[in-house]
C-alpha cells in the first residue's frame, strides 16, 4: 500500500486504512488529488462536444470525489487529533486548496458550459435541475463573471483568508491548552464531586502538569463546573482564563487576525457586488438578507435581556450582593434548588454515557426510523477512543458507518460537531461514513463517564446531524446529507433534541449507573418543571454572540476596526445586551464558529432553525410523538431530501405550511 489516502480502501464500507495512515501521507495525497481534479476539470471545460448535464455537471461532481475524500480525512484529523506538524500542513495547504477552488469556479470555459446547461434546464429532472442551479449560483458567487483584475484580487483574498482562519484555529487551540487552570489544593475545588475531581486529575496527568488538578476550558465562555465550585476566587480564575483566550499579546494573539479577517471578507463582498459580508452570506441562505436576520434577533433580544435582568435580580437577592459573570452559574444553581427542590448534580448518576448513547440516542432513532446500530471492533478509526458502528436500515440494507469520538483531549479543538468522512451519494456508489465528535471530560480509568444535562442534549443534537447524512437519498454529492443552507442545517439536529426528555426514551436510558434504578418520577417531574429556568440568561448569551457575529460582518469595504474589545463592547451595547454579568457565549478572539469554523455571518442559524424546530416539535406532539409513521414522514420529506430541493420547500412538504414563530417564543419564555 503506497498511500492509504489514494488507494481505494478494501475495508468494509470503504473505511480508510487509519492503521496505516501516517502524517507524511497527507501532502502527496492532497497534491495528487488536486492535480487529478484539475486535469478532469480542464477536460470538461475544453470538451469539443456540446455541453450537457452528463458531460458537464455530472462530470464536475465526479471530478472532486478523490479530493473530497482526502480533505475529509485531513480536516477530521486536524480537528480531532492535531499536532504542530499537521498544523503546519494546514497552514501550507489551506491557501493552496483555496487557490485550487478558485481555479475551478473562476474558469471561464467551465462557467460557459454550466450556463449552457442551465439555459436548457427544462429537459432535466428536478434534482438535476436543482444541482445545475447550485453550480451556477456557486460559480457566480465565487466571481466567475468578474473581470481578470477582480478575479486576481479575489484569489489573493481567498488564499489569505484560508491562511488566517487556519492560524486563528491553531492559536485558539494552543491558548485554550495553555490557559487550562491548575490547582494543587483540594480545597480550592470544593463543591466538585468525585467524578469531576477524577477528571481534573486525569487532565493533569495527560498534560504532564506539575499540579495535582487541571481544569480544561470548553469552547464557550462559561464552564459547566462553575455551578458546582464553592469558592468565588476559583470561579473567577476559571472565567478569567476562558475570557482571556486569544486576547493577550504574544504568539496566540487572535486580535489582529479577527480584524484582518473581517476586513478581507468585507472587501471580497464589495468585489462581488454586495454591501457587506453578511449580505453575501445570507443571499444564499433561507434568510435571504441581513435585514431579516436582524429583525428576528432584535425581536428576541429585548425580551431576552429583560428576562435575564429579572433573573439577575433574583440571584442578587439570594446572594445579598451584586454578582459577577463568574458567579452567575453558582447562584443560579442555588436558586434552582430552592425553587424546584433539586440540583442538576442529581441527574448525573442517571446519565451514564454508554447507556445514554445506546438506550437513548440509538433507541429513539430505531423507534422513529427502524435503523439499527452494531458496533464494529474490527474496523480501524482515527483515534483509540473512537467507536465504530455499522448502521442498517429497517430492512437490513446498509446505510453506512457511524463513528463516535466522545472524549476531550489537548489535541482536539473545542465544541461538538459532525463530519463526514465519505459521502453516501448514490452517484458515487459508496457507503456513508459520518463522525460525531464531542469533548466530554474523560474520567480516570475504571471510573464511569457520567454526563451533564447539556452533554446529553449535545449527544442527541449531534446525532441529528448524523441522521441527516446517513438517511439521505440524494444522488449527487453536492446535494447529499447536510449540504443544505447553513441556516437550515441545524434544523434536523435540533429536532432530534426533543427525544432526550420524551417519556418513552427517558424511561429507557435514564438509569442509575450503580443500582440500575430508573430515574424517579419525582426527579423527572422536577426536571420538566425547571426546563425554562435560566432561559433569559441562555437566550441572551446566545443572541449576544449572534449579534456580535452580524456586527463584524456588517463592516463595509474599506472600513477598519482599531480595537477588538472596543468594537465588541459597542456592538453589544447597540443590541442592548451589554450586561457584564451575561457575557456573550463566545467573544471575538475565541469565536471559532465565525473566525475559523465556517459560520461567519451565520451564527444566527441556530435560532433561525429553532423556529422550524419548535414548530416541528408541536407537529410531533399533535400526531402521536415517537412513532415509525411520524419518523418515516420526517425522513421522507426532510432527512432523505438532503439539499436536493429548496430547504423551505422541504419544510412545507413536511409541515403542510410555513413555520410559525409562536412555539419558539413559548419555549424560551419570550411571549
Amino acid at each position: 500500500m503506497v498511500n492509504p489516502l489514494l488507494d481505494d480502501s478494501d475495508l468494509d464500507f470503504g473505511m480508510p486504512h487509519f492503521e496505516a495512515l501516517r502524517l507524511e501521507h497527507f501532502a502527496p495525497a492532497l497534491d495528487e488529488a488536486m492535480a487529478r481534479q484539475s486535469t478532469a476539470v480542464e477536460r470538461i471545460a475544453t470538451d469539443p462536444t456540446p455541453p450537457t448535464f452528463e458531460n458537464t455537471i455530472e462530470a464536475l461532481e465526479q471530478s472532486g470525489a478523490l479530493l473530497d475524500r482526502v480533505t475529509a480525512v485531513f480536516f477530521n484529523q486536524l480537528d480531532s487529533d492535531a499536532s504542530p506538524e499537521i498544523d503546519r500542513l494546514d497552514a501550507e495547504y489551506s491557501p493552496r486548496l483555496a487557490r485550487h477552488r478558485d481555479s475551478i469556479t473562476q474558469h471561464p470555459g467551465l462557467f460557459e458550459r454550466i450556463e449552457a446547461v442551465w439555459q436548457a434546464r427544462a429537459q432535466l429532472d428536478e434534482e438535476a435541475r436543482f444541482l445545475t442551479q447550485r453550480y451556477r449560483t456557486e460559480f457566480m458567487r465565487a466571481g466567475a463573471a468578474l473581470d481578470d483584475a477582480a478575479q486576481q484580487r479575489l484569489r489573493e483574498i481567498n488564499a489569505e483568508l484560508a491562511e488566517l482562519t487556519s492560524r486563528f484555529d491553531a492559536h485558539l487551540q494552543a491558548d485554550t491548552n495553555h490557559l487550562a487552570v491548575e490547582f494543587d489544593d483540594h480545597d480550592e475545588l470544593a463543591g466538585l464531586g468525585p467524578g469531576e475531581l477524577s477528571t481534573a486529575e486525569a487532565a493533569a496527568r495527560e498534560r504532564n502538569s506539575a499540579a495535582r488538578y487541571v481544569v480544561a476550558l470548553p469552547l464557550p465562555t462559561g464552564h459547566p463546573w462553575l455551578s458546582l465550585l464553592e469558592r468565588p476566587s476559583t470561579r473567577e480564575r476559571i472565567m478569567s482564563a476562558s475570557r482571556a483566550r486569544g486576547s493577550r499579546p504574544g504568539a496566540n494573539d487572535n486580535r489582529p487576525l479577527v480584524r484582518r479577517i473581517a476586513e478581507l471578507r468585507a472587501e471580497r463582498a464589495g468585489l462581488l457586488g454586495f454591501d457587506d459580508h453578511a449580505a453575501w452570506v445570507t443571499a444564499d441562505e433561507t434568510a435571504e438578507s441581513p435585514a431579516r436576520v436582524r429583525e428576528l434577533l432584535q425581536r428576541l433580544s429585548a425580551a431576552a435581556a429583560r428576562n435575564a435582568r429579572m433573573e439577575q435580580s433574583s440571584l442578587e437577592t439570594l446572594a445579598g450582593h451584586d454578582i459577577a459573570a463568574s458567579d452567575w452559574s453558582w447562584y443560579d444553581e442555588q436558586l434552582r434548588q430552592a425553587e424546584f427542590d433539586f440540583a442538576a448534580s442529581e441527574l448525573r448518576p442517571y446519565f451514564e454515557a454508554d447507556r445514554v448513547l445506546h438506550d437513548g440516542v440509538f433507541f429513539a432513532a430505531n423507534q422513529l426510523y427502524g435503523i439499527t446500530m452494531h458496533e464494529r471492533d474490527d474496523l480501524p478509526a482515527h483515534h483509540a477512543d473512537v467507536r465504530v458502528y455499522e448502521v442498517r436500515d429497517h430492512d437490513g440494507a446498509r446505510l453506512g458507518l457511524f463513528l463516535y469520538d466522545a472524549y476531550a483531549r489537548p489535541s482536539k479543538r473545542g465544541g461538538a460537531w459532525m463530519n463526514e468522512l465519505r459521502t453516501g451519494a448514490s452517484m458515487l456508489g459508496g457507503d456513508a461514513i459520518v463522525v460525531n465528535t464531542h469533548n466530554i471530560p474523560k474520567p480516570a480509568a475504571g471510573e464511569p463517564t457520567l454526563l451533564t444535562y447539556d452533554e446529553v442534549n449535545t449527544l442527541f443534537h449531534e446525532f441529528g446531524h448524523a441522521l441527516h447524512g446517513l438517511l439521505s437519498s440524494a444522488r449527487y454529492p453536492k446535494l447529499w446529507g447536510t449540504n443544505v443552507p447553513r441556516d437550515f442545517v441545524e434544523f434536523p439536529s435540533q429536532v432530534n433534541e426533543m427525544w432526550m426528555l420524551w417519556p418513552d426514551v427517558l424511561e429507557n436510558y435514564a438509569a442509575h449507573y450503580e443500582t440500575g434504578e430508573r430515574m424517579p418520577q419525582r426527579l423527572v417531574d422536577k426536571l420538566l418543571a425547571a426546563r425554562k429556568h435560566g432561559e433569559g440568561f441562555a437566550t441572551s448569551e446566545y443572541l449576544a454572540a449572534a449579534l456580535l457575529d452580524q456586527a463584524w460582518h456588517s463592516l463595509k469595504p474599506g472600513q477598519r476596526v482599531d480595537d477588538v474589545a472596543v468594537f465588541e463592547a459597542a456592538a453589544l451595547a447597540d443590541a442592548g445586551l451589554d450586561n457584564p454579568a451575561v457575557p456573550p457565549r463566545y467573544s471575538s478572539t475565541y469565536f471559532q464558529h465565525v473566525f475559523g469554523g465556517g459560520y461567519d455571518a451565520g451564527y444566527y442559524s441556530y435560532i433561525w432553525s429553532e423556529v422550524l424546530d419548535a414548530d416541528t416539535v408541536e407537529w410531533f406532539k399533535e400526531n402521536g410523538g415517537l412513532t415509525r409513521e411520524n419518523g418515516d414522514h420526517f425522513r421522507r420529506t426532510v432527512l432523505s431530501v438532503g439539499g436536493s430541493k429548496p430547504a423551505l420547500e422541504a419544510f412545507r412538504e413536511f409541515r403542510g405550511r410555513d413555520a410559525e414563530i409562536e412555539p419558539l417564543l413559548r419555549r424560551r419564555g419570550l411571549e
